[in-house]
C-alpha cells in the first residue's frame, strides 16, 4: 500500500504555515486555514508580515465569503498588538466554516465548507524539481481555487483576490496588479480572459480602504478602477463566472516578486589572503551586498510574471513527477511525514542563493532576521536532503568551504561571510565542522561521480585535514585532544567520542580521495587505525563512548585568569566548564552516522557502535518529560511531551555546568539518531524516535511544516531524509555506477534521487529493480546485501 499524507484538521490546523516559495528566492505561507501569511520576500525573514491578501467568493444570493477556515484561537489575543483589536487584519470578515488541510510536498491541498452552494478547494504550490535548482528557486507560487457546482441550478458568482499594498504605488499587469516599491515587487495576477481589475481601493483614513473593499466583494461588483499615481492603499482582482449544473472551474492565481537589492551583508570584513590561491568572486556580482540569483536571469517582475506563466504547466508537471516519486513509497508513514515536512526548509528564508548561483545559508530563522550566519558547517554536517536533491548547490557549499573559507594555514572559517567572500581568520575553527566538511567532499565526489571536481579540490582538502591534526591531535595519537570547539558553541577539553569519530571518518575519507588520486596517504592510515584502538580502549565504558577530560598536559592550556570567583572554584574542583565527561552523548557516535551517509566504511568498532546507540535509546529517549527539568531552553520539548535529550549521566558523574545545551531536545539529532538505530537494525526503537519528534509537530502548539532549533525552519532537520537510506539502503554511486540496496523493511518501494535524475526503487523478493521518473540515472550494477 503506497503513503497517502494525514489530513489536519479542527485544533491541528492551528500552527500550520506551508513555505510556498523558490530555493534561496524568498516565500509566503499558507496556512491551515487557507489564509495567506509570513510575507518572507526581502531576502529576511518576516514570520509576522501578515498583511491581508485573501481570496474571497461572492455567489449571488448568498453572503460573500472569505475562501479561508475560522481564524486560529491564539491569533485573537495577544499577537499583532491584538489587544487593540486585531486591527489592520482580515479575521472579522466572513469566512467558510470549517477547513480540511494535507500536504503532498510541495503542495498543499485544503478542503472548505460552509454556506455556499458550490464546494471550494485549493492548491499552493511552488516549482520543485530536483536538479533543476533554477526552477526550482523561481520567485514565485501559485493558489488554484478549484470551484465545483454540485446543485441542481446554475450559480452566478464573483471570484476576487484582494491585497492591501505591503509597498506603496500599484501599476498595471495582464491580468492583474502590481505593488511596487523603487527596489521591490509583488505581482498577483490571473490568466482569466475576464479578469477586471480595481488598481486602488478607496483612499481614507481609519478602517476606509478593507472597509470599501469588502463591501465590493460582498456585492458582487466587479468593477474597474484604473491605477493612480503616487500611493494606493490596495487592489483586487475580480473573475466573474456562471457554473451550471455539475460544473466545475479552477482559477489560478499567480503570484511572483522582485527584489534585486538588499542591505544584506555579513561577516568579516574582506581582506587580502596570503594565499594566491584563495579568489573572492564577490566581484561577479553588481553590488558589495547580497543579491539574488534570480536577479541575474531576470531583469524586472514583468519578466518574472512572463517566464512564470507561459512555463506554469510544464513546471508544475515536473514537480508533480517529483512528487507521485516521492509519494510512490511503502516506507511507513512518520518517515515519510519527517523527510517530507523539512523539504520545506529549502524553501524557507534560512536558505538565500547568491548572485553567482552558489549555496548559502543561515542555520535558522528568526521572526525578522536570519539566524546565526554562514552555511554553518558543523549544522550544515547534519543535514543529507540537498546533497541528493540538488547535488550541484550542495558541491557549491564544499566550494566555498574550500575556497573563500580556507586560508594558506588551512584554518577554515566555520561561517561564511555574506557576499560569500574571503574572512579574516582570527576567531577559532570548529573541528566537528572542518572535519565534517572532508566527509562530504567524498559524498559529494559518490553522488556526482566528478573526478575532475574531485582533483580540483583534493590539495586544499588535505591542506584543511593537516591543519586539523597539527591543531587538535599534534602528537599523532589519532584522537582530539587539544581543546576542539564544536557545534555546542564550546570547546571541549581532552578525546571525545562525538568529534574524536569525525575525525576518523575524515581520515578515512581522506584516503579512499587519496587512492583515488594516487597520492600517498601512509600517514593518515596510521593515524586512522591508532585511533581507532584508541577510541575503542580509551573512551568506551563498556556500554557507551564518553569524553576524556584533559586539561593538564595539553600543548594548549585554559584561560583562568578570565574566569569569575565562582567560575574559579568550580575549575579547581571540576576543570574546564562545559564538558560531558561520562556522559552518554546522543551525538557520541556521530562520525559513524555520517560514514555511512556518505558511503564509508564505519570508522568504528561497529559493536561498541551498536551498544552506545543502544544506551543513547535507553537512557536519552523520554516519552514523558514532566518530571525533568530543563533551565536552558525547554520550548523545544517539555511537560508530557516527549523527545530526546541531548546528554544522559546513567552511571553518574555529572558536571556541575555540563555543556551548553545539554538539558535540550534539538531537532535533527533525533533524526540522526533515529536513522543511525535503523541502519543498526534497532527498526523498531529508531521509529519510535520519530513519531515521538513528530507528534510534537502535529499542529496545535507548533507547525508541522518548522522543525525550530535556533530559529524557525531549523536546517539540521533535515537529517530526517537519511532516514531513507537508512531503511532501504538504497544509495546510488556515481563513481561505479552501482546501486546498493539493503533493506530493513522487508519488500518495499522507494524514491531515489541523484545527480542526473530521480526515481523509485522497488525490491521484492531479494531483488532490486530501478525505474526513472526524469532524467537518467546510468546504473551498471545493483548491489543488494541483507534480508
Amino acid at each position: 500500500m503506497h503513503h497517502v499524507e494525514k489530513n489536519y484538521l479542527g485544533r491541528n490546523l492551528d500552527r500550520i504555515a506551508y513555505p510556498i516559495g523558490g530555493l534561496g528566492s524568498g516565500m509566503f505561507c499558507l496556512e491551515g486555514s487557507g489564509a495567506i501569511s509570513h510575507w518572507s520576500i526581502e531576502h529576511h525573514p518576516d514570520v509576522f508580515n501578515e498583511v491581508p491578501i485573501f481570496a474571497a467568493l461572492y455567489i449571488q444570493g448568498y453572503n460573500a465569503k472569505l475562501l479561508e477556515g475560522p481564524v486560529p484561537g491564539w491569533k485573537k489575543f495577544g499577537q499583532h498588538d491584538n489587544a487593540r483589536g486585531g486591527q489592520g487584519s482580515d479575521y472579522g470578515l466572513a469566512r467558510m466554516s470549517s477547513a480540511v488541510f494535507r500536504s503532498n510536498f510541495p503542495f498543499a491541498d485544503i478542503r472548505l465548507k460552509g454556506g455556499l452552494p458550490i464546494s471550494v478547494s485549493l492548491t499552493g504550490w511552488s516549482p520543485f524539481i530536483p536538479g533543476d535548482a533554477d526552477n526550482s528557486g523561481l520567485p514565485c507560487g501559485a493558489i488554484e481555487y478549484h470551484l465545483v457546482n454540485h446543485t441542481a441550478q446554475k450559480q452566478d458568482g464573483v471570484f476576487s483576490c484582494n491585497a492591501k499594498n505591503m509597498f506603496s504605488g500599484i501599476q498595471s499587469i495582464s491580468g492583474g496588479f502590481v505593488c511596487k516599491d523603487p527596489g521591490a515587487s509583488l505581482a498577483i495576477f490571473t490568466d482569466e480572459e475576464k479578469t477586471i481589475v480595481d488598481y486602488c481601493w478607496y483612499r481614507g483614513d481609519w478602517f476606509d480602504p478593507l472597509s470599501m473593499a469588502w463591501k465590493k466583494v460582498s456585492e458582487g461588483k466587479a468593477n474597474a478602477v484604473a491605477p493612480v499615481k503616487g500611493e494606493a492603499p490596495g487592489a483586487s482582482l475580480f473573475v466573474p463566472f456562471k457554473l451550471r449544473p455539475g460544473e466545475q472551474k479552477t482559477i489560478r492565481v499567480y503570484f511572483c516578486w522582485y527584489v534585486p537589492n538588499s542591505r544584506l551583508r555579513v561577516g568579516e570584513p574582506s581582506y587580502k589572503s596570503s594565499d594566491t590561491t584563495v579568489v573572492s568572486r564577490e566581484h561577479d556580482q553588481p553590488a558589495n551586498t547580497y543579491m539574488p540569483w534570480y536577479a541575474s536571469k531576470f531583469k524586472s517582475i514583468e519578466e518574472v510574471a512572463a517566464y512564470w506563466q507561459s512555463h506554469y504547466d510544464e513546471l508544475k508537471c515536473k514537480t508533480k513527477l517529483f512528487t507521485d516519486a516521492f509519494y510512490n513509497s511503502t516506507l511507513p508513514p512518520e518517515i515519510i511525514e519527517a523527510m517530507a515536512a523539512n523539504l520545506s526548509i529549502m524553501k524557507s528564508p534560512t536558505v538565500l542563493r547568491q548572485y553567482d548561483g552558489r549555496f548559502w545559508g543561515w542555520e535558522g530563522s528568526n521572526d525578522a532576521i536570519g539566524s546565526c550566519f554562514g552555511t554553518c558547517t558543523h549544522v550544515y554536517n547534519y543535514a543529507q536532503a540537498l546533497c541528493h536533491l540538488f547535488p550541484a548547490l550542495q558541491r557549491s557549499i564544499s566550494e566555498t568551504e574550500l575556497g573563500e573559507g580556507l586560508d594558506a594555514n588551512g584554518h577554515q572559517t566555520y561561517r561564511q561571510a555574506l557576499p560569500i567572500r574571503p574572512q579574516n581568520h582570527a576567531d577559532f575553527a570548529a573541528a566537528d565542522g572542518q572535519l565534517g566538511g572532508i566527509m562530504r567532499v567524498y559524498r559529494e565526489w559518490r553522488i556526482s561521480g566528478n573526478k575532475e571536481w574531485l582533483k580540483q579540490l583534493y590539495p586544499k582538502v588535505k591542506r584543511s585535514l593537516d591543519y586539523c591534526i597539527r591543531t587538535w591531535d599534534p602528537d599523532h595519537n589519532g584522537l582530539l585532544t587539544e581543546p576542539h570547539h564544536n557545534t555546542y558553541d564550546i570547546e571541549f577539553w581532552g578525546a571525545d567520542g562525538m568529534c574524536t569519530s569525525i575525525y576518523l571518518g575524515a581520515l578515512e575519507a581522506f584516503c579512499k580521495m587519496s587512492d583515488q588520486l594516487h597520492e600517498n596517504h601512509a600517514l593518515y592510515t596510521n593515524l586512522l587505525v591508532s585511533g581507532r584502538k584508541a577510541m575503542s580502549s580509551q573512551l568506551f565504558n563498556g556500554e557507551y563512548f564518553n569524553q576524556k577530560i584533559q586539561w593538564i598536559g595539553l600543548h594548549q592550556s585554559p584561560k583562568v585568569s578570565s574566569l569569575t570567583p565562582e567560575a574559579k572554584v568550580l575549575f579547581e574542583r571540576e576543570g574546564p566548564q562545559y564538558q560531558y565527561g561520562n556522559g552518554c552523548l546522543s551525538d557520541g557516535v556521530i562520525g559513524s552516522w555520517m560514514a555511512r551517509v556518505c558511503g564509508l566504511e564505519d570508522p568504528l568498532n561497529e559493536k561498541q557502535v551498536s551498544s552506545h546507540l543502544s544506551s543513547v535509546y535507553r537512557y536519552n529517549f523520554k516519552t514523558d518529560l514532566s518530571n525533568y527539568s530543563n533551565p536552558q531552553r525547554p520550548t523545544f520539548a517539555l511537560g508530557k511531551e516527549g523527545g530526546l535529550l541531548l546528554c544522559s549521566w546513567p552511571k553518574g558523574g555529572a558536571l556541575s555546568l555540563p555543556f551548553v545545551y545539554s538539558n535540550e531536545v534539538w531537532t535533527g539529532i533525533e533524526y540522526q539518531v533515529a536513522s543511525h538505530l535503523i541502519f543498526e537494525g534497532k527498526v523498531k526503537e529508531g521509529l519510535q524516535i520519530v513519531r515521538t519528534a513528530r507528534q510534537r509537530y502535529d499542529g496545535t502548539v507548533r507547525s508541522p511544516f518548522d522543525e525550530y532549533e535556533c530559529g524557525h525552519w531549523y536546517m539540521r532537520a533535515m537529517a530526517s531524509y537519511a532516514l531513507l537510506e537508512a531503511l532501504t539502503g538504497v544509495r546510488y554511486d556515481a563513481v561505479d555506477k552501482t546501486l546498493y540496496v539493503h533493506s530493513q523493511v522487508g519488500d518495499f518501494t522507494s524514491f531515489l534521487s541523484t545527480d542526473t535524475g530521480f526515481g523509485n526503487v522497488t525490491y521484492k523478493k531479494g531483488k532490486a529493480t530501478l525505474k526513472v521518473a526524469y532524467g537518467c540515472i546510468d546504473v551498471e550494477h545493483i548491489k543488494v546485501s541483507g534480508s
